[in-house]
């Protein structure tokens, strides 16, 4: 895994931080269909994700119109039905500002 490689800041982050329901009942499928699907989007900067029992996405966009786009898109719609309906027992959706980022 390595980490997103966005541009200098300004730029947006869509946090999606779940609880998941025990059994796959086709999630990853989805999920990599997602990701597959937001790299194809207009506005799109990068992705990382993690796991174990509290699931951490965090998606990466030029601003806040290439975010409803991606919101709006029919597919992720679909997503975000079966999430509600058989993947997850919660989730929060936070977007954010990036103001700056460093590293090493």
């Amino acid at each position: 895994m390595t980490f997103a490689k966005t541009p200098k800041p300004p730029y947006y982050a869509v946090i999606f931080t779940s609880l998941r329901i025990p059994g796959d009942n086709g999630y990853n499928a989805m999920a990599a269909r997602m990701v597959e699907l937001a790299e194809q989007q207009p506005g799109y900067l990068g992705i990382e994700s993690v796991r174990e029992d509290l699931g951490i996405t965090v998606s990466y966009w030029t601003d806040l119109d290439s975010i409803r786009n991606w919101k709006a898109n029919l597919e992720h719609l679909e997503a975000q039905r079966l999430g509600r309906e058989k993947w997850y027992t919660s989730f929060k959706i936070r977007i954010a500002r990036v103001e700056r980022d460093y590293g090493m």
